[in-house]
């Protein structure tokens, strides 16, 4: 049980770390729904929560098996039963709510490149992370460029401008953020058609990054439930092994 006790205690800390770095993340698409939802915030800060009782329960369990204490040992079993339900139960609202987390992420998206604007100082942080998630995964909006028609800024323009981190130039020529000039048409207008962007939406490379990465995700999610579920057998059965409570072995303090 120690070595479990120790994997327990890395992965609290791995947990824990999620968590902050989804908090201090400000260049990614995480970042972009950090900023934008409050529901990720709130996920976060759940995420620090569990992982300081997963490091915790894992002290517990150490303490619980060195001194044969049977108390710690059942406390170490239940908090990981309400650890492994409450993960179970998260990846199940996810699945079935799949839509609907998909419906307020076009949502999200739809309204920071409605409102883009370069000279906007207090959206700064946030526009840079979608510039910087265009450019990484070579998209354009989240279903496509048209997605930027709604942009006010590109209407008063006539369309004769694009989002820089959307182009698909060599990198060497390529800036990052803002907007950069399109070679104005004869009529003095233009479609995203005439744009030099990406065509794939950043909603398609993200389902084709989570689609590629789906097995290393799943091999995870199961090996952490494996760990937890032999935590839970091996503490239960030590727990029975323990004939008689002996509270002499509880240290003190």
């Amino acid at each position: 049980i120690y070595v479990l006790v120790l994997l327990f205690q890395i992965l609290g800390a791995v947990i824990l770390g999620f968590g902050i770095w989804i908090l201090a993340d400000k260049t990614s698409f995480i970042a972009v729904l950090q900023m934008s939802s409050p529901s990720l915030k709130t996920g976060a800060y759940i995420l620090i929560g569990i992982g300081a009782l997963t490091m915790l329960m894992g002290f517990l369990g150490c303490l619980g098996a060195v001194n044969e204490i049977r108390c710690l040992l059942g406390l170490y079993f239940t908090c990981l039963m309400v650890i492994l339900v409450t993960q179970v139960a998260a990846g199940l609202v996810i699945y079935f709510q799949k839509e609907m987390l998909k419906e307020e992420l076009s949502h999200i998206v739809g309204t920071l490149i409605e409102n883009y604007d370069p000279l906007n100082d207090d959206k700064r942080n946030l526009q840079d992370a979608w510039d910087y998630v265009q450019t990484q995964i070579a998209c354009c909006g989240w279903s496509g460029a048209k997605d930027w028609e709604n942009n006010e800024i590109l209407i008063n323009r006539s369309m004769t401008a694009y989002p820089c981190s959307c182009s698909n130039i060599s990198k060497g020529f390529q800036v990052d953020s803002g907007f950069c000039d399109l070679d104005v048409p004869v009529n003095g207008t233009a479609t995203y058609a005439d744009w030099p962007v990406h065509e794939q939406g950043c909603m398609d490379g993200v389902e084709n990054w989570l689609k590629d990465n789906l097995g290393i995700i799943l091999g995870v999610c199961t090996g952490v439930a494996v760990v937890e579920l032999l935590g839970m057998i091996l503490s239960i059965s030590l727990c029975k092994n323990i004939h008689s409570e002996d509270y002499t072995k509880v240290p003190k303090s």
